[in-house]
């Protein structure tokens, strides 16, 4: 089963269409240090990430950075992603901006009728998977309305020296959220100097 990662909700929604770019990037905006950024998703040919899908053990999904293309880093779901001075990104839209602070926000338009609203929820603090616990940790909602009574909400949870720990996915009708799909890392494989490696 193919899952990228950075396209993880479309399992839920067919009816989303990305098709277009990031957000333009205003010529006085200063972009951020970039120290950190990267930090937070370490993207090298070979690195690797195994989920597992709705908490089950027999449904899991392995993503490998396969090759490097156009400043691009691809996996074998799909996937590509970089990192820029301003954040982590895929050819659509910015995963990750800095700074990486609570309350940050930014918006990717990815098609004429499709707005995705971005919001660091909090920043620089533990997490955990079924991979293990992680001290510097950074958690992003995602919203993008499909029609006038849902919102899916994805929700990222990157680690330093890790890279995405957790996605959760879920679909927002009347104030309440009905959970969709979610994948929790399982073992990684990073290259020295990048972060750590850990497996089952």
């Amino acid at each position: 089963m193919k899952v990228s990662l950075v396209g993880v909700w479309v399992l839920v929604s067919a009816a989303l269409v990305w098709s277009g770019c990031a957000k333009r990037i205003e010529a006085d905006e200063a972009p951020p240090a970039p120290t950190s950024l990267a930090g937070y998703y370490p993207l090298a040919v070979g690195n690797a990430w195994k989920y597992r899908l709705n908490g089950r053990d027999d449904k899991q999904v392995e993503v490998k950075i396969v090759g490097e293309e156009g400043g691009y880093f691809l996996d074998n779901q799909g996937g590509q992603l970089t990192v820029d001075n301003f954040g982590i990104r895929d050819q659509k839209r910015y995963l990750l901006r800095g700074p990486v602070e609570a309350g940050r926000s930014w918006t990717n338009v990815v098609s004429v009728s499709s707005t995705e609203r971005y919001q660091i929820l909090w920043a620089s603090r533990p997490c955990e998977a079924p991979a293990g616990a992680f001290q510097d940790c950074v958690q992003v909602e995602a919203r993008n309305r499909v029609d006038a009574d849902t919102t899916l909400v994805n929700t990222l949870t990157f680690a330093v020296g890790v890279g995405l720990v957790r996605i959760q996915v879920e679909a927002e009708r009347q104030g309440r959220r009905i959970p969709q799909t979610w994948l929790e890392l399982l073992a990684y494989e990073v290259k020295p100097g990048q972060g750590a490696t850990r497996g089952e």
